[in-house]
């Protein structure tokens, strides 16, 4: 029975260090996306990828796609032999293990004209370390005034929204920026260990 109880701590341990210790970033986030004026080096450089992390590709699929690269085919920006090849506008990309990752735009100079390529290198996670960058980031933030006015169909869609409803955009941004231990997955981590301390009982 110990042995028993044993393994399951283990088994909620790790569900613990699987989800409630992931972040969400979406690429080019606060005011940007995966498209041609955003400049990732600069954006990818103030975050800490942890292991566990995912990163999110949001743009239009009659302009953009998203291709993982070699080292090599990501200093040249060659297409010619991917990775992996993504599609939808809505790209979600575990960073699973630690090392580095290369992703272009596949769209006839969107690479070679300095812009959409994106070099992500992903480190073990250390929770002290990412409450400090979730802090710095938090404290970064732009406040709502200082955003510029959104695009008139995202002002329509706001306008119909029934009143103190959040619209998608912002409820996306709070996601991706609140601490870890506020995301989704901690709620699920805590349930799965709930449900092996009553099964180990």
């Amino acid at each position: 029975m110990a042995a028993r109880r044993t393994i399951l701590l283990a088994m909620a341990a790790m569900v613990i260090l699987s989800t409630a210790s992931a972040a969400i970033y979406n690429v080019g986030e606060p005011g940007g996306a995966w498209d041609l004026s955003t400049n990732y080096g600069t954006w990818a450089s103030s975050r800490n990828f942890q292991t566990g992390d995912q990163i999110v590709f949001k743009y239009s699929t009659q302009a953009h796609d998203v291709l993982e690269v070699s080292k090599a085919d990501y200093d040249s920006c060659s297409t010619a032999s991917p990775v992996t090849t993504f599609n939808s506008g809505n790209d979600v990309v575990t960073l699973a293990a630690t090392g580095t990752r290369y992703f272009i735009c596949g769209i006839p100079r969107h690479c070679t004209n300095g812009t959409m390529h994106l070099k992500i290198s992903t480190v073990p996670y250390d929770a002290a370390t990412a409450a400090k960058m979730e802090e710095a980031a938090a404290a970064a933030a732009p406040s709502p005034a200082s955003l510029p006015s959104p695009p008139a169909d995202t002002y329509a869609d706001a306008k119909a929204a029934p009143a103190g409803a959040p619209t998608t955009s912002t409820s996306a941004a709070a996601s991706a920026s609140a601490p870890r231990y506020q995301q989704p997955a901690a709620a699920l981590a805590g349930l799965a260990i709930a449900a092996l301390v009553a099964i180990a009982a």
